[in-house]
């Protein structure tokens, strides 16, 4: 019994040894398996959290969207873009009424709104009450006070629309006036050029040798002036230099100077000088021939006869051309300039009866320069019309609707509205032509028609483009470049120009000249001429 109790009591000894190894060898197993499963999961790269990342940035960006938020109702950001889109009216309000602290208030107050908006999009989220209630109180309260001080919309917009009708009076008086200053200074005579006509002047009364010799030149090339084998040109002018250069470009360029004859029409005050200028200068100038003519000895040239000396009797006529008061100054100063019932600027309707034996001329204006030989000019066909013209109608230049008015029912039944427009400056005139279709009767009856003003305002451009209607040749381009006178014109055009034209108010011999073009002008300008020197003429 005993030896039974002491092998019971040894077998439950053991088995309880039994199962603490095994409990022992389980944990061991677990702990092994745990630190295998930590160390693979430490060897496996971690997954990417770029994807994660922009999910959480789009999502930041959409809940930020600017448009949305400022479509949104209850958008607080949008609250503060109102108060300051309309704070800033106030401003410029308060200004204008002198109360410059409540302008510095408002602006103050507007720098904060902004600050505070630009932290929210710095922060890439939407503007809480927290966030945005004190500056939007702040606001309102100065808002507030604005209204309490009549800057209510009604008076501002009156107030608006009392300043907008006051600058624009200012600017409409500004331009008036700078549109005056700019015509007086194109008009001016500049003092050189007075010195140099009475210089002149002075000097061919005094001097019966120079006197001599121009008119033993005179005679010795008489029979030039009628010779319709050589290339004739006129000029009309009472500018001696611009004249002088106009023919020495001319001569300088020409490969066959000899054959050149210049026909100068000029008035009464400058024909000594014009005469004293080229009969100094007449060896400058390679062989070319220059006649000096003055206007006034054109007998048939009278009031009976044409139609601009008819209208300048006419008390209307000098009324609006030498005073402007007719029309309470309505009519800009540039359509009262008297030059243009001059008959200077009228002679070139009547080359034919200045120059009566004469069949082909070349008429140029004194404000051109020649860089080209101009020969060629000569032998152009012109398909039986009257004037050769370079036509204006591409780029920046007009038709003829520019012109002439085409609410009157004589223009509108005779001429194309869109017809192309060509320039004077540079025109090849058929005088055969010109004779056998009565040109100058035409320029006659459309002159008489315009005793009211009412088919067109200004110059002779207007005339000349009904006059030679269907009477024109058009020209190479490269012939007459216009534009040196008030526009900037391309290098190379100017470079394969024959002659160039400075058209317009900016005169090269004028201190309101554009500066780039003068050089092409005054190269052949003589400033070592004595009496240049002594009239200070730079």
């Amino acid at each position: 019994m005993n030896r039974r109790r002491g092998l019971d009591f040894r077998r439950a000894g053991g088995r309880r040894k039994i199962s603490n190894v095994v409990w022992w060898v389980l944990s061991a197993i677990v702990i092994t398996l745990f630190i295998l499963i930590l160390s693979k999961a430490t060897q496996i790269e971690p997954r990417p959290s770029i994807p994660e990342r922009r999910y959480r940035h789009e999502k930041l960006v959409e809940g930020m969207n600017m448009t949305e938020e400022m479509l949104s109702p209850t958008s607080f950001a949008r609250q503060v873009n109102d108060q300051i889109a309309l704070a800033k009216a106030f401003v410029v309000i308060a200004k204008e009424s002198k109360n410059l602290q409540f302008a510095w208030d408002l602006s103050a107050q507007i720098r904060n709104s902004q600050l505070l908006l630009s932290t929210a999009a710095a922060s890439r989220r939407p503007l809480t009450v927290l966030d945005s209630e004190p500056t939007i109180r702040d606001m309102a309260v100065l808002l507030y006070q604005a209204q309490q001080l009549h800057y209510d919309s009604a008076t501002m917009i009156m107030r608006l629309k009392a300043t907008i009708q006051s600058l624009e009076a200012q600017m409409s008086s500004v331009t008036d006036k700078s549109a005056k200053y700019a015509q007086i200074a194109a008009e001016e005579v500049p003092k050189s050029l007075y010195c140099l006509g009475v210089r002149l002047t002075t000097d061919w009364f005094q001097n019966s040798e120079l006197q001599g010799n121009l008119a033993e030149r005179s005679y010795a090339v008489a029979s030039k002036l009628t010779d319709n084998s050589l290339y004739h040109f006129c000029v009309f002018s009472d500018n001696i230099v611009a004249t002088s250069v106009v023919v020495n470009s001319t001569a300088l360029n020409s490969k066959a100077p000899e054959k050149v004859v210049f026909h100068l029409v000029t008035n009464e005050i400058n024909y000594a000088a014009m005469k004293s200028w080229f009969a100094m200068n007449m060896d400058n100038l390679r062989g070319v021939t220059v006649e000096v003519q003055k206007f006034e000895d054109f007998r048939w040239l009278n009031a009976s006869y044409v139609p601009v000396l008819k209208q300048l009797q006419d008390s209307d006529t000098q009324s609006y051309y030498f005073s402007g008061h007719n029309d309470d100054g309505r009519t800009p100063i540039k359509f009262r300039n008297p030059k243009y019932l001059s008959m200077l600027n009228h002679l070139r309707f009547y080359i034919p009866e200045v120059f009566p034996a004469l069949k082909k001329m070349v008429f140029l204006d004194d404000d051109v320069v020649v860089q080209k030989d101009l020969s060629a000019l000569f032998s152009i066909d012109l398909n039986r019309n009257v004037n050769g013209a370079v036509e204006t109608c591409m780029e920046t230049f007009h038709r003829y609707h520019k012109y002439l008015n085409y609410s009157h029912p004589l223009i509108r039944s005779h001429f194309d509205p869109d017809a192309c427009g060509w320039a004077f400056g540079m025109n090849v005139f058929d005088l055969v032509e010109w004779r056998k279709r009565n040109v100058t009767g035409i320029y006659h009856y459309w002159q008489e028609k315009n005793v009211d003003r009412t088919l067109w305002k200004l110059g002779t451009l207007p005339p000349g483009l009904l006059t030679f209607y269907g009477l024109t040749e058009a020209l190479e381009p490269s012939w007459h470049v216009l534009g040196l006178g008030y526009a900037n014109v391309d290098a190379r055009v100017i470079d394969k120009g024959a002659v160039l034209h400075f058209n317009g108010n900016l005169k090269p011999w004028l201190k309101i000249g554009m500066e780039k073009y003068k050089p092409v002008w005054e190269k052949y300008v003589d400033y070592s001429h004595p009496f240049m020197q002594q009239c200070n003429f730079h």
